[in-house]
């Protein structure tokens, strides 16, 4: 990452590393898409979608970029994440595989949802 701490979601992807940035732009694509009017911000170093809450965050790594929407969204596709891989909080994808689109849409609808259907005034 650059010495400039990026500010914008652009200057994210822009400032990762180049092998990644693809990765970065499509995820960002489907996530702007599944949340358009959430709002994109820069927290603890990476691209947050809020809505007031949080939805998802993703971040680059030098061989891999992590799409981040909770440990329980994870839980939830856990048989659908089988054969990628993960940790508690993230599913991450090496930038010498394609971005499971369709799996981070369906994770992401899903965050939408629940965090939309919650009352609580919580951030996480």
């Amino acid at each position: 990452m650059a010495a400039r701490r990026p500010t914008t979601i652009a200057e994210y992807i822009q400032a990762a590393p180049r092998e990644g940035q693809p990765h970065l732009r499509r995820l960002y694509a489907i996530l702007k898409s599944v949340a358009p009017d959430a709002e994109e911000a820069i927290k603890w170093g990476a691209p947050f979608f809020v809505e007031p809450r949080f939805l998802f965050s993703f971040s680059a790594h030098q061989s891999h970029c992590n799409f981040a929407p909770t440990a329980a969204a994870l839980e939830v596709f856990s048989q659908q994440l089988k054969n990628h891989k993960t940790t508690k909080n993230y599913l991450q994808i090496p930038y010498t595989e394609p971005v499971p689109e369709e799996l981070v849409r369906k994770i992401a609808e899903y965050r939408v949802r629940e965090v939309r259907e919650r009352q609580d005034d919580a951030f996480w």
